[in-house]
């Protein structure tokens, strides 16, 4: 609980919560069935809106197009549709597959084509031109508080290349979390679920210093937030209840706790995405299915060890 510091009960055993930082950034919200795209490229009508170290675009394609990408880092694509046909290429490889997937990119030039009637989700770093693109792009004029600056994760021992999971493996044993990671990304591809949310089953919480991207696939949620409360009244945010349909995004800021409640009596498929991957998730045994593939950071020098350089 904040007390001031010339408060007494400051000194109360009660008292020991983190302090509230004294800037906090507010929440976006992109619903994409209710706009316009952005933009129509080569057979795919695409969305965009942005976070602090990341862009995502929602893609859909009639029958057939082409991406064509050019990022300097590793980025992401999330093909959610069973009947996807995929082929990659880039200036060192060709790999092609079918049905759900999800693809890292690496560095450089690739070129994706997609066959079907499918929807795609690109993920890229918020370095990216198409940033400009996003709907939300003026609320990031400046940068956000509490999130550190953007430290990519280690290169994969093997090298960068183009890498295809199947994004319906089963989830990790007692959870249903179906985690992957590259260098830049994390996604959580949580199954879609037939029918409302247990509403005595919620899951409110927090992040101290990372944005959460919430992307409504199928469905209607609604996203419920609350601000912490500091000592300052007049920067009190009123608590957010947002009732949000599909394609959509909720952008999440910390500290900011939050849950997120599916509606529909159909099903509801929501995906959870963070840039840079989150360590926590990372080191919970067997819920990243690729993590074979990517090193973790090194842990950091305990503040004893530093003092005894």
């Amino acid at each position: 609980m904040p007390y001031g510091k010339d408060d007494a009960r400051s000194a109360l055993p009660t008292a020991t919560a983190a302090p509230v930082p004294a800037e906090m950034a507010g929440s976006d919200y992109a619903r994409f069935y209710d706009r316009e795209p952005d933009r129509q490229h080569l057979g795919a009508r695409i969305w965009y809106v942005r976070g602090q170290n990341f862009v995502l675009g929602y893609g859909e394609v009639e029958r057939r197009a082409v991406l064509e990408f050019d990022e300097p880092e590793e980025h992401m694509l999330l093909l959610p549709d069973a009947e996807t046909v995929l082929r990659v290429e880039t200036p060192e490889e060709v790999e092609e597959a079918r049905g759900s997937r999800v693809v890292v990119l690496p560095p450089g030039r690739s070129t994706v084509e997609l066959d079907g009637r499918l929807r795609f989700v690109s993920l890229v770093r918020s370095t990216s031109p198409t940033a400009e693109l996003a709907e939300n792009a003026l609320s990031y004029a400046s940068a956000h508080p509490n999130i550190p600056p953007f430290e990519a994760w280690p290169a994969p021992p093997d090298g960068f290349r183009v890498r295809i999971y199947d994004a319906t493996v089963p989830p990790s044993a007692g959870s249903t979390f179906r985690v992957f990671r590259c260098t830049t990304f994390m996604v959580n591809y949580i199954d879609a679920r037939r029918g409302p949310r247990d509403r005595a089953k919620l899951s409110p919480h927090h992040h101290d210093d990372f944005e959460q991207c919430s992307l409504v696939l199928e469905g209607e949620y609604v996203h419920h937030l609350r601000w912490p409360w500091g000592t300052d009244a007049n920067r009190w945010r009123e608590d957010e209840h947002v009732r949000i349909g599909s394609p959509s995004v909720a952008v999440i800021p910390p500290p900011s706790i939050h849950t997120s409640e599916a509606l529909s009596e159909g099903m509801n498929h929501l995906v959870d995405i963070f840039s840079p991957p989150r360590l926590d998730f990372s080191l919970m045994p067997g819920w990243v299915v690729n993590a074979a593939d990517y090193p973790m950071p090194e842990p950091s020098p305990s503040p004893e060890a530093v003092s005894a350089r």
